[in-house]
Protein backbone atom coordinates (compact mmCIF):
# COMPACT_ATOMS: atom_id res chain seq x y z
CA UNK A 1 0.00 0.00 0.00
CA UNK A 2 1.20 3.15 -1.10
CA UNK A 3 -1.33 5.86 -1.88
CA UNK A 4 -4.96 6.05 -0.35
CA UNK A 5 -7.94 7.35 -2.10
CA UNK A 6 -10.26 8.86 0.79
CA UNK A 7 -14.24 8.43 -0.19
CA UNK A 8 -15.48 11.12 1.93
CA UNK A 9 -15.43 14.36 2.88
CA UNK A 10 -15.25 16.53 6.43
CA UNK A 11 -13.41 15.95 9.33
CA UNK A 12 -13.40 11.90 8.91
CA UNK A 13 -11.66 12.69 5.40
CA UNK A 14 -9.19 14.88 7.17
CA UNK A 15 -8.36 12.51 10.07
CA UNK A 16 -7.70 9.52 7.68
CA UNK A 17 -5.17 12.10 5.82
CA UNK A 18 -3.45 12.62 9.07
CA UNK A 19 -3.21 9.08 9.70
CA UNK A 20 -1.68 8.40 5.95
CA UNK A 21 0.97 10.99 6.52
CA UNK A 22 1.68 9.98 9.63
CA UNK A 23 2.51 6.20 8.17
CA UNK A 24 3.86 7.24 5.11
CA UNK A 25 1.08 7.04 2.97
CA UNK A 26 0.10 9.12 0.06
CA UNK A 27 -3.54 10.07 0.31
CA UNK A 28 -5.93 11.45 -2.89
CA UNK A 29 -9.06 13.54 -1.42
CA UNK A 30 -12.31 13.46 -3.69
CA UNK A 31 -14.70 16.37 -3.36
CA UNK A 32 -17.79 17.92 -5.02
CA UNK A 33 -18.34 21.35 -6.26
CA UNK A 34 -19.76 22.75 -2.88
CA UNK A 35 -16.47 21.19 -1.33
CA UNK A 36 -13.85 22.38 -4.38
CA UNK A 37 -12.15 24.81 -0.94
CA UNK A 38 -12.90 22.38 1.90
CA UNK A 39 -9.98 21.93 4.35
CA UNK A 40 -10.06 17.90 3.23
CA UNK A 41 -9.08 18.96 -0.48
CA UNK A 42 -6.48 21.60 0.70
CA UNK A 43 -4.74 18.62 2.90
CA UNK A 44 -4.78 15.89 0.59
CA UNK A 45 -1.57 15.64 -1.50
CA UNK A 46 -4.27 15.10 -4.76
CA UNK A 47 -7.36 15.98 -5.06
CA UNK A 48 -9.86 14.39 -7.63
CA UNK A 49 -13.51 16.10 -8.47
CA UNK A 50 -16.08 13.70 -8.48
CA UNK A 51 -19.63 16.08 -9.78
CA UNK A 52 -22.41 18.28 -8.83
CA UNK A 53 -22.67 19.01 -5.13
CA UNK A 54 -25.67 16.30 -4.18
CA UNK A 55 -24.26 12.91 -2.67
CA UNK A 56 -26.38 10.86 -5.51
CA UNK A 57 -23.65 12.73 -8.02
CA UNK A 58 -20.64 12.62 -5.77
CA UNK A 59 -20.12 10.69 -2.72
CA UNK A 60 -22.23 8.17 -3.33
CA UNK A 61 -21.05 7.33 -7.25
CA UNK A 62 -18.92 4.32 -6.62
CA UNK A 63 -18.09 4.38 -9.86
CA UNK A 64 -16.92 7.76 -10.40
CA UNK A 65 -14.83 6.84 -7.02
CA UNK A 66 -12.93 3.92 -8.16
CA UNK A 67 -12.12 5.59 -11.81
CA UNK A 68 -10.53 8.32 -9.82
CA UNK A 69 -8.58 5.73 -7.67
CA UNK A 70 -7.26 4.11 -10.81
CA UNK A 71 -6.38 7.91 -12.56
CA UNK A 72 -4.44 9.07 -9.76
CA UNK A 73 -2.66 5.78 -8.92
CA UNK A 74 -4.04 4.96 -5.45
CA UNK A 75 -4.16 1.65 -4.64
CA UNK A 76 -6.29 1.24 -1.79
CA UNK A 77 -9.77 3.20 -0.59
CA UNK A 78 -10.75 4.06 2.88
CA UNK A 79 -14.87 4.76 3.02
CA UNK A 80 -14.37 6.75 6.28
CA UNK A 81 -17.96 6.72 7.70
CA UNK A 82 -21.21 6.70 6.30
CA UNK A 83 -21.67 7.27 2.19
CA UNK A 84 -20.52 3.87 0.60
CA UNK A 85 -19.01 2.81 3.73
CA UNK A 86 -20.94 0.16 4.60
CA UNK A 87 -22.56 -1.10 1.17
CA UNK A 88 -21.18 -4.72 0.60
CA UNK A 89 -21.52 -3.63 -3.42
CA UNK A 90 -19.11 -1.16 -3.30
CA UNK A 91 -16.32 -3.27 -1.00
CA UNK A 92 -16.83 -5.81 -3.74
CA UNK A 93 -16.28 -3.56 -6.65
CA UNK A 94 -13.52 -1.89 -4.78
CA UNK A 95 -12.23 -5.73 -4.71
CA UNK A 96 -12.77 -6.33 -8.16
CA UNK A 97 -11.03 -3.17 -9.59
CA UNK A 98 -7.46 -4.35 -7.93
CA UNK A 99 -7.66 -1.98 -5.20
CA UNK A 100 -7.40 -2.68 -1.34
CA UNK A 101 -10.81 -1.85 0.43
CA UNK A 102 -9.77 -0.53 4.17
CA UNK A 103 -12.60 -1.87 5.81
CA UNK A 104 -13.88 -5.49 6.70
CA UNK A 105 -15.04 -7.99 3.91
CA UNK A 106 -17.78 -7.67 1.44
CA UNK A 107 -19.11 -11.34 3.22
CA UNK A 108 -19.18 -9.66 6.78
CA UNK A 109 -20.53 -6.55 5.68
CA UNK A 110 -23.17 -8.36 3.87
CA UNK A 111 -23.64 -10.90 6.90
CA UNK A 112 -24.43 -8.03 9.21
CA UNK A 113 -25.98 -5.46 6.56
CA UNK A 114 -29.59 -6.93 7.78
CA UNK A 115 -30.40 -6.50 11.27
CA UNK A 116 -32.40 -9.50 11.06
CA UNK A 117 -29.81 -11.95 10.15
CA UNK A 118 -27.30 -10.52 12.69
CA UNK A 119 -29.09 -11.56 15.16
CA UNK A 120 -29.67 -14.76 13.72
CA UNK A 121 -25.94 -14.77 13.69
CA UNK A 122 -25.78 -13.25 17.18
CA UNK A 123 -28.57 -15.90 18.70
CA UNK A 124 -26.06 -18.89 16.97
CA UNK A 125 -23.06 -17.55 19.62
CA UNK A 126 -24.93 -17.61 22.08
CA UNK A 127 -24.79 -14.08 22.44
CA UNK A 128 -28.11 -12.69 23.86
CA UNK A 129 -30.78 -10.14 21.86
CA UNK A 130 -33.45 -8.40 22.38
CA UNK A 131 -36.63 -11.02 21.89
CA UNK A 132 -38.03 -10.33 18.30
CA UNK A 133 -38.04 -11.64 15.15
CA UNK A 134 -35.72 -12.70 12.38
CA UNK A 135 -38.11 -12.47 9.65
CA UNK A 136 -39.48 -9.23 8.35
CA UNK A 137 -43.11 -8.93 9.44
CA UNK A 138 -45.65 -10.36 6.58
CA UNK A 139 -49.03 -7.87 7.74
CA UNK A 140 -50.20 -6.20 10.41
CA UNK A 141 -52.21 -9.38 11.68
CA UNK A 142 -48.59 -11.45 12.15
CA UNK A 143 -47.28 -8.11 14.20
CA UNK A 144 -50.21 -8.29 16.37
CA UNK A 145 -50.07 -11.85 17.39
CA UNK A 146 -46.13 -11.66 17.65
CA UNK A 147 -46.33 -8.82 20.07
CA UNK A 148 -49.38 -10.58 22.31
CA UNK A 149 -46.54 -13.16 22.65
CA UNK A 150 -43.57 -10.19 23.83
CA UNK A 151 -46.08 -7.84 25.52
CA UNK A 152 -46.18 -4.46 25.26
CA UNK A 153 -44.48 -2.23 24.54
CA UNK A 154 -42.91 -2.83 21.13
CA UNK A 155 -40.35 -2.02 18.93
CA UNK A 156 -40.70 -1.91 15.11
CA UNK A 157 -37.29 -1.75 13.20
CA UNK A 158 -36.33 -1.64 10.15
CA UNK A 159 -34.45 -4.32 9.09
CA UNK A 160 -32.20 -2.63 6.63
CA UNK A 161 -32.42 0.74 8.88
CA UNK A 162 -30.12 2.80 10.76
CA UNK A 163 -30.40 6.56 12.46
CA UNK A 164 -33.84 6.16 13.73
CA UNK A 165 -35.63 5.68 10.12
CA UNK A 166 -38.78 3.01 9.90
CA UNK A 167 -38.41 2.73 13.69
CA UNK A 168 -41.72 3.22 15.93
CA UNK A 169 -42.17 2.45 19.33
CA UNK A 170 -45.98 0.87 20.02
CA UNK A 171 -47.90 0.33 23.28
CA UNK A 172 -50.78 -0.72 22.89
CA UNK A 173 -52.27 -3.18 19.89
CA UNK A 174 -55.01 -0.55 18.35
CA UNK A 175 -51.66 1.25 17.32
CA UNK A 176 -49.83 -1.43 15.97
CA UNK A 177 -51.44 -1.47 12.52
CA UNK A 178 -51.04 2.22 11.36
CA UNK A 179 -47.29 2.04 13.23
CA UNK A 180 -46.10 -0.95 11.08
CA UNK A 181 -47.66 0.90 7.71
CA UNK A 182 -46.19 4.28 8.59
CA UNK A 183 -42.45 2.46 9.26
CA UNK A 184 -42.81 0.25 5.95
CA UNK A 185 -42.81 3.62 4.05
CA UNK A 186 -39.75 5.21 5.71
CA UNK A 187 -37.93 2.34 5.34
CA UNK A 188 -38.62 1.93 1.76
CA UNK A 189 -38.51 5.80 1.38
CA UNK A 190 -34.91 5.38 3.36
CA UNK A 191 -33.46 2.44 2.23
CA UNK A 192 -35.22 0.99 -1.00
CA UNK A 193 -36.06 -1.89 1.14
CA UNK A 194 -39.68 -2.11 3.57
CA UNK A 195 -39.24 -5.28 5.23
CA UNK A 196 -39.48 -4.11 8.99
CA UNK A 197 -39.28 -6.73 11.85
CA UNK A 198 -40.26 -6.63 15.21
CA UNK A 199 -39.11 -6.98 19.00
CA UNK A 200 -39.60 -6.25 22.42
CA UNK A 201 -39.11 -2.92 23.29
CA UNK A 202 -36.86 -2.72 27.11
CA UNK A 203 -37.08 0.03 29.49
CA UNK A 204 -34.92 2.28 30.23
CA UNK A 205 -31.69 1.09 28.94
CA UNK A 206 -28.50 2.46 27.78
CA UNK A 207 -27.12 2.45 23.96
CA UNK A 208 -23.34 0.65 25.02
CA UNK A 209 -21.06 0.02 22.00
CA UNK A 210 -17.79 -2.32 22.17
CA UNK A 211 -14.97 -1.41 19.55
CA UNK A 212 -13.75 -4.81 17.88
CA UNK A 213 -10.24 -4.92 16.05
CA UNK A 214 -9.65 -7.87 13.90
CA UNK A 215 -6.86 -8.79 11.81
CA UNK A 216 -6.23 -11.08 8.35
CA UNK A 217 -4.52 -13.49 10.71
CA UNK A 218 -7.43 -15.01 13.03
CA UNK A 219 -7.03 -12.29 15.59
CA UNK A 220 -9.59 -10.84 17.60
CA UNK A 221 -9.25 -7.65 20.47
CA UNK A 222 -11.87 -6.11 22.19
CA UNK A 223 -10.83 -2.24 22.96
CA UNK A 224 -13.85 -1.88 25.28
CA UNK A 225 -16.94 0.37 25.68
CA UNK A 226 -18.59 3.16 24.65
CA UNK A 227 -21.42 4.84 26.35
CA UNK A 228 -23.94 6.82 23.55
CA UNK A 229 -27.03 6.86 25.31
CA UNK A 230 -27.18 10.97 24.68
CA UNK A 231 -29.67 10.49 21.72
CA UNK A 232 -31.80 13.01 20.12
CA UNK A 233 -34.40 10.69 17.82
CA UNK A 234 -32.41 7.75 18.07
CA UNK A 235 -28.83 10.18 16.57
CA UNK A 236 -26.03 9.86 18.98
CA UNK A 237 -24.71 13.80 20.19
CA UNK A 238 -22.79 13.06 23.32
CA UNK A 239 -20.23 10.12 23.69
CA UNK A 240 -17.95 8.74 26.39
CA UNK A 241 -15.58 5.67 27.19
CA UNK A 242 -15.72 4.57 29.01
CA UNK A 243 -19.80 4.15 30.71
CA UNK A 244 -20.53 5.34 34.15
CA UNK A 245 -22.49 1.74 34.31
CA UNK A 246 -20.17 -0.86 33.10
CA UNK A 247 -17.80 -2.36 35.48
CA UNK A 248 -14.63 -4.44 35.01
CA UNK A 249 -16.85 -8.02 34.84
CA UNK A 250 -19.51 -6.95 32.44
CA UNK A 251 -16.59 -5.15 30.38
CA UNK A 252 -15.45 -8.31 29.89
CA UNK A 253 -18.63 -10.37 29.11
CA UNK A 254 -19.94 -7.76 26.65
CA UNK A 255 -16.71 -7.55 25.28
CA UNK A 256 -16.35 -12.03 24.72
CA UNK A 257 -19.49 -11.52 23.09
CA UNK A 258 -18.79 -8.52 20.40
CA UNK A 259 -15.98 -10.81 19.37
CA UNK A 260 -18.01 -14.00 18.87
CA UNK A 261 -20.33 -11.76 16.71
CA UNK A 262 -17.25 -10.48 14.67
CA UNK A 263 -15.69 -14.23 14.82
CA UNK A 264 -18.98 -15.44 13.71
CA UNK A 265 -19.23 -12.76 10.31
CA UNK A 266 -15.83 -13.83 9.41
CA UNK A 267 -14.93 -9.98 10.65
CA UNK A 268 -11.59 -8.45 9.55
CA UNK A 269 -10.04 -4.89 10.10
CA UNK A 270 -12.19 -1.90 12.41
CA UNK A 271 -16.04 -2.53 13.66
CA UNK A 272 -19.03 -1.82 16.52
CA UNK A 273 -20.91 -3.95 18.10
CA UNK A 274 -24.31 -2.06 19.34
CA UNK A 275 -26.00 -3.30 22.54
CA UNK A 276 -28.51 -2.27 24.59
CA UNK A 277 -28.17 -2.63 28.39
CA UNK A 278 -30.74 -2.60 30.84
CA UNK A 279 -31.06 -1.41 34.45
CA UNK A 280 -30.33 -5.03 36.04
CA UNK A 281 -27.10 -5.00 33.40
CA UNK A 282 -28.78 -7.70 31.09
CA UNK A 283 -27.32 -6.83 27.52
CA UNK A 284 -28.84 -7.58 24.15
CA UNK A 285 -27.19 -7.17 21.05
CA UNK A 286 -28.42 -4.75 18.75
CA UNK A 287 -26.41 -4.43 15.60
CA UNK A 288 -22.98 -4.50 14.24
CA UNK A 289 -21.62 -1.45 12.26
CA UNK A 290 -18.87 -2.74 9.52
CA UNK A 291 -17.17 0.42 9.71
CA UNK A 292 -15.25 3.53 11.59
CA UNK A 293 -17.49 5.23 13.89
CA UNK A 294 -17.83 8.73 14.19
CA UNK A 295 -17.12 8.15 17.85
CA UNK A 296 -14.16 6.38 17.44
CA UNK A 297 -12.16 9.17 19.28
CA UNK A 298 -12.95 8.50 22.50
CA UNK A 299 -11.78 4.81 22.61
CA UNK A 300 -8.61 6.02 21.11
CA UNK A 301 -7.52 8.39 24.17
CA UNK A 302 -8.59 5.82 26.75
CA UNK A 303 -6.53 3.08 24.79
CA UNK A 304 -3.83 4.93 23.04
CA UNK A 305 -4.67 3.16 20.27
CA UNK A 306 -4.65 4.83 16.95
CA UNK A 307 -7.95 2.86 15.43
CA UNK A 308 -7.63 4.82 11.84
CA UNK A 309 -3.90 3.63 11.56
CA UNK A 310 -4.52 0.64 12.35
CA UNK A 311 -7.23 0.38 9.97
CA UNK A 312 -5.02 1.05 7.21
CA UNK A 313 -2.52 -1.68 8.96
CA UNK A 314 -4.88 -4.54 8.67
CA UNK A 315 -5.82 -3.66 5.66
CA UNK A 316 -1.90 -3.55 4.43
CA UNK A 317 -1.81 -7.43 5.82
CA UNK A 318 0.21 -6.09 9.40
CA UNK A 319 -0.67 -8.36 12.89
CA UNK A 320 -2.13 -7.18 15.84
CA UNK A 321 0.85 -6.43 18.31
CA UNK A 322 -2.11 -7.46 21.29
CA UNK A 323 -4.50 -9.87 21.70
CA UNK A 324 -6.13 -9.48 25.16
CA UNK A 325 -8.67 -6.53 25.46
CA UNK A 326 -7.52 -3.31 26.61
CA UNK A 327 -8.37 -1.70 30.11
CA UNK A 328 -9.45 2.05 29.78
CA UNK A 329 -7.10 4.43 30.95
CA UNK A 330 -8.61 7.82 32.39
CA UNK A 331 -12.25 9.51 30.79
CA UNK A 332 -12.77 10.60 27.38
CA UNK A 333 -15.99 12.81 26.23
CA UNK A 334 -16.94 13.45 22.96
CA UNK A 335 -19.72 16.55 21.75
CA UNK A 336 -20.72 16.92 18.34
CA UNK A 337 -20.60 20.24 17.29
CA UNK A 338 -23.25 20.79 14.53
CA UNK A 339 -24.90 23.52 12.37
CA UNK A 340 -28.11 23.40 14.16
CA UNK A 341 -30.62 25.82 16.18
CA UNK A 342 -31.21 23.74 19.09
CA UNK A 343 -33.32 26.62 20.99
CA UNK A 344 -35.70 26.10 17.63
CA UNK A 345 -36.16 22.47 17.23
CA UNK A 346 -32.49 22.06 15.99
CA UNK A 347 -33.71 23.81 13.17
CA UNK A 348 -30.63 23.37 10.18
CA UNK A 349 -28.70 26.49 10.02
CA UNK A 350 -26.44 27.53 6.70
CA UNK A 351 -23.84 29.60 5.57
CA UNK A 352 -20.13 30.97 5.53
CA UNK A 353 -18.27 30.38 9.02
CA UNK A 354 -16.95 34.26 9.66
CA UNK A 355 -14.82 33.70 12.99
CA UNK A 356 -13.45 30.24 14.22
CA UNK A 357 -12.06 30.34 17.88
CA UNK A 358 -10.92 26.80 18.89
CA UNK A 359 -10.03 25.51 22.11
CA UNK A 360 -6.83 24.18 23.49
CA UNK A 361 -5.13 23.35 26.53
CA UNK A 362 -4.71 20.10 28.07
CA UNK A 363 -6.50 16.84 27.08
CA UNK A 364 -8.47 18.67 24.41
CA UNK A 365 -9.04 17.61 20.84
CA UNK A 366 -10.76 19.01 18.02
CA UNK A 367 -11.64 16.75 14.60
CA UNK A 368 -13.25 18.95 11.97
CA UNK A 369 -13.16 19.59 8.91
CA UNK A 370 -14.15 23.47 8.46
CA UNK A 371 -12.30 26.96 8.54
CA UNK A 372 -12.46 30.01 8.03
CA UNK A 373 -14.66 30.57 5.30
CA UNK A 374 -16.52 27.29 4.64
CA UNK A 375 -19.34 27.28 3.31
CA UNK A 376 -22.10 25.26 5.82
CA UNK A 377 -24.94 23.82 3.11
CA UNK A 378 -28.06 21.62 3.57
CA UNK A 379 -26.59 19.20 1.21
CA UNK A 380 -24.47 17.32 3.94
CA UNK A 381 -24.65 15.96 6.85
CA UNK A 382 -24.89 18.72 10.04
CA UNK A 383 -21.99 17.97 11.90
CA UNK A 384 -19.15 20.15 11.50
CA UNK A 385 -16.99 19.08 14.33
CA UNK A 386 -16.19 16.87 17.17
CA UNK A 387 -14.87 18.42 20.52
CA UNK A 388 -13.29 15.27 22.39
CA UNK A 389 -11.45 15.25 25.98
CA UNK A 390 -9.54 13.10 28.15
CA UNK A 391 -8.98 13.73 32.01
CA UNK A 392 -8.29 11.39 34.60
CA UNK A 393 -12.29 10.72 36.23
CA UNK A 394 -15.65 11.90 35.05
CA UNK A 395 -15.90 14.62 37.06
CA UNK A 396 -12.64 16.35 35.37
CA UNK A 397 -13.98 15.13 31.67
CA UNK A 398 -16.75 17.38 32.21
CA UNK A 399 -15.27 20.39 33.90
CA UNK A 400 -12.80 20.36 30.81
CA UNK A 401 -15.22 19.46 28.57
CA UNK A 402 -17.15 22.58 29.62
CA UNK A 403 -14.24 24.54 29.60
CA UNK A 404 -13.35 23.72 26.06
CA UNK A 405 -16.76 24.41 25.23
CA UNK A 406 -16.92 27.87 26.93
CA UNK A 407 -13.55 28.58 24.86
CA UNK A 408 -15.19 27.59 21.39
CA UNK A 409 -16.76 30.23 19.14
CA UNK A 410 -17.93 29.65 15.79
CA UNK A 411 -19.91 32.65 14.18
CA UNK A 412 -21.91 33.02 11.07
CA UNK A 413 -24.06 30.02 11.30
CA UNK A 414 -26.21 28.74 14.66
CA UNK A 415 -24.05 25.45 16.39
CA UNK A 416 -25.08 23.40 18.87
CA UNK A 417 -22.51 24.40 21.29
CA UNK A 418 -24.84 25.99 23.38
CA UNK A 419 -27.07 22.92 24.16
CA UNK A 420 -23.53 21.10 25.09
CA UNK A 421 -22.91 23.64 27.48
CA UNK A 422 -26.01 22.83 29.02
CA UNK A 423 -25.87 19.40 28.79
CA UNK A 424 -22.65 19.47 31.24
CA UNK A 425 -24.04 21.87 34.10
CA UNK A 426 -27.18 19.40 34.16
CA UNK A 427 -27.08 17.58 37.72
CA UNK A 428 -28.79 14.26 36.23
CA UNK A 429 -25.77 13.91 33.04
CA UNK A 430 -23.06 14.71 35.69
CA UNK A 431 -24.25 12.10 37.80
CA UNK A 432 -24.42 9.55 34.92
CA UNK A 433 -28.14 9.13 35.50
CA UNK A 434 -28.74 8.61 31.60
CA UNK A 435 -30.80 6.27 29.14
CA UNK A 436 -31.73 6.25 25.61
CA UNK A 437 -34.83 7.95 26.56
CA UNK A 438 -32.63 10.73 29.20
CA UNK A 439 -32.44 13.91 26.65
CA UNK A 440 -35.90 13.38 25.13
CA UNK A 441 -37.48 14.12 28.97
CA UNK A 442 -34.68 16.77 29.43
CA UNK A 443 -34.39 18.32 25.99
CA UNK A 444 -37.37 21.68 26.98
CA UNK A 445 -34.77 23.11 29.79
CA UNK A 446 -31.74 22.14 27.84
CA UNK A 447 -32.90 23.76 24.19
CA UNK A 448 -34.63 26.45 25.61
CA UNK A 449 -33.67 30.25 24.03
CA UNK A 450 -31.93 32.38 26.66
CA UNK A 451 -33.67 35.73 27.37
CA UNK A 452 -32.55 38.32 25.07
CA UNK A 453 -29.99 40.33 26.31
CA UNK A 454 -31.94 43.76 27.69
CA UNK A 455 -34.11 40.62 30.13
CA UNK A 456 -30.75 40.09 31.33
CA UNK A 457 -29.63 43.00 31.83
CA UNK A 458 -32.75 44.12 33.95
CA UNK A 459 -32.93 41.04 36.23
CA UNK A 460 -29.42 42.05 36.69
CA UNK A 461 -29.62 45.52 37.96
CA UNK A 462 -33.03 44.35 40.25
CA UNK A 463 -30.68 41.94 42.08
CA UNK A 464 -28.57 44.74 42.33
CA UNK A 465 -31.18 46.85 43.62
CA UNK A 466 -32.53 44.36 46.26
CA UNK A 467 -29.10 43.19 46.90
CA UNK A 468 -28.11 47.13 48.26
CA UNK A 469 -30.78 47.69 49.89
CA UNK A 470 -30.61 44.48 51.70
CA UNK A 471 -27.26 45.26 52.71
CA UNK A 472 -27.74 48.79 53.98
CA UNK A 473 -30.78 47.99 55.79
CA UNK A 474 -28.22 45.40 57.69
CA UNK A 475 -24.96 47.77 57.95
CA UNK A 476 -24.84 50.90 61.27
CA UNK A 477 -26.23 53.83 60.10
CA UNK A 478 -24.08 57.25 60.36
CA UNK A 479 -24.72 60.67 60.68
CA UNK A 480 -23.43 62.94 58.78
CA UNK A 481 -23.48 66.72 59.27
CA UNK A 482 -23.76 69.44 56.97
CA UNK A 483 -20.13 70.48 55.79
CA UNK A 484 -18.77 67.79 57.06
CA UNK A 485 -16.88 65.18 54.96
CA UNK A 486 -19.06 61.81 54.07
CA UNK A 487 -16.21 59.68 56.02
CA UNK A 488 -17.49 61.99 59.33
CA UNK A 489 -16.26 64.64 61.38
CA UNK A 490 -12.98 62.56 61.28
CA UNK A 491 -13.12 61.38 57.93
CA UNK A 492 -13.39 57.63 59.16
CA UNK A 493 -16.74 56.60 59.03
CA UNK A 494 -18.32 53.40 58.24
CA UNK A 495 -20.39 54.33 55.10
CA UNK A 496 -20.38 51.22 53.50
CA UNK A 497 -18.96 50.72 49.79
CA UNK A 498 -21.49 50.42 46.82
CA UNK A 499 -21.38 46.99 45.46
CA UNK A 500 -20.43 46.25 42.41
CA UNK A 501 -23.86 44.96 41.51
CA UNK A 502 -25.23 48.46 42.66
CA UNK A 503 -22.36 50.50 40.78
CA UNK A 504 -23.57 48.80 37.59
CA UNK A 505 -27.23 49.74 38.33
CA UNK A 506 -25.91 53.34 39.00
CA UNK A 507 -24.19 53.07 35.40
CA UNK A 508 -27.76 51.98 34.48
CA UNK A 509 -29.08 55.59 35.79
CA UNK A 510 -31.25 53.61 38.34
CA UNK A 511 -31.60 54.33 42.03
CA UNK A 512 -32.83 52.56 45.04
CA UNK A 513 -36.39 54.31 45.44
Amino acid sequence: MRKVLIANRGEIALRVIRACRELGLASVAVYSDADARAPHVREADEAVRLGAPPSSESYLRGDLIIAAAIASGADAIHPGYGFLSEREWFARAVRDAGLIWVGPPAEAIAAMGSKTAARTLAVSRDVPVVPGTTEALRDADEALKIAAEFGYPVLLKAAAGGGGKGMRVVREPSALAAALAAAQREAMSAFGDDAVYVEKYIEGPRHVEIQVLADTHGHYVSLGERECSVQRRHQKMIEEAPSPAVNADLRKAMGAAAVRVAKAAGYQNAGTCEFLLAPDEQFYFLEMNTRIQVEHPVTELVTGIDLVQWQLRIAAGERLPFTTSIDPRGWAMECRITSEDASNDFLPSTGRIEYLRLPGGPGVRWDSGIGVGSEVTLYYDPMLAKLIVWAPTRADAITRMHRALDELTIQGIETSREFHLRVMEDDEFCRGAIDIQWLERRLGSLTAAPAPREQVEAAAIAAALLAERDRQRRSPRSTVRAGEPLGGADGAGTRPELSPWARLARQHGLRDA
